[in-house]
């Protein structure tokens, strides 16, 4: 980046921090902990996407 270049701050999703887009490798996160934080919500199933409910799966043969 050049002194002619404007520096760009996000805001980090998770937390809220003000960091440096560019040279940032856990952009748009702040830092690998919020990252690994967002990951895990994922994975834990806490956020979703919209959509139309999948039909549930019945335990029992029809």
């Amino acid at each position: 980046m050049t002194d002619k270049t404007r520096r760009l701050t996000i805001k980090c999703p998770r937390c809220g921090v003000l960091t440096d887009y560019y040279g940032n490798e856990h952009r748009p996160f702040c830092s690998e902990r919020c990252r690994l934080i967002d990951l895990g919500c994922w994975a834990e199933e806490e956020y979703r996407i919209a959509g139309r409910p999948v039909p549930q799966e019945s335990d029992s043969p029809t």
